[in-house]
């Protein structure tokens, strides 16, 4: 069977991100992706191969990220386009609500691993991405010295996980985009 992999790459993000790891299905992912079973392990390998690439393909380019923050004028600024654009996600018209990497760090099997594990280490990418922003602003004077650039980019984690939360419990985007604003307001900076 013939299908074009970008799209029920897609389609199987979207079931992974709707109902977590754990509880999608391989007759879940063929129904959501239009493929049969066979086509899918042809394709992907096995289920656990097959989220993986959806993570990835939710997550994006860490380089893009990098660049992204580094292109904001300020490590503050970074952080709340960046939590701007997860409320947007998070409540998205064409997507599930909330976060992938959130719904699939919900599993518990021992069998879903290495799939903690690897939404893990995207978080802690994400993470150090945040921390050397930060760091920039401290080297350039923008934020006090004593900044802990760790804290803040775990807050920023905390307030992104907690606001998919607040997604998956029918917040609208206006109150995500309320959370995301406020949440970098207490972040201490210089005058220059």
């Amino acid at each position: 069977m013939s299908f074009d992999r970008e799209d029920v790459l897609e389609k199987a993000m979207l079931a992974f991100w709707k109902s977590g790891y754990e509880t999608t299905s391989i007759s879940d992912l063929t129904a959501a992706m239009g493929v049969t079973a066979p086509s899918l392990y042809a394709a992907f390998g096995n289920k656990q191969q097959l989220f993986l690439e959806a993570m990835h393909r939710y997550a994006g380019d860490r380089v893009t990220l990098e660049k992204t923050m580094a292109d904001a004028p300020t490590a503050r600024e970074a952080v709340a386009a960046m939590l701007r654009g997860a409320a947007m996600l998070y409540t998205g018209d064409a997507t599930p609500p909330g976060c992938l990497l959130a719904s699939a760090a919900a599993t518990g099997s021992p069998e879903a691993a290495a799939v903690r594990a690897a939404v893990a280490a995207e978080r802690r990418a994400v993470r150090d991405i945040i921390m050397r922003r930060i760091e920039v602003d401290i080297v350039k004077g923008l934020m006090p010295s004593d900044t802990r650039p760790d804290t803040l980019a775990d807050l920023t984690l905390a307030v992104t996980q907690g606001m998919s939360v607040l997604a998956r419990d029918g917040a609208d985007r206006a109150r995500l985009l309320a959370v995301a604003e406020t949440a970098t307001t207490g972040w201490r900076t210089c005058d220059v």
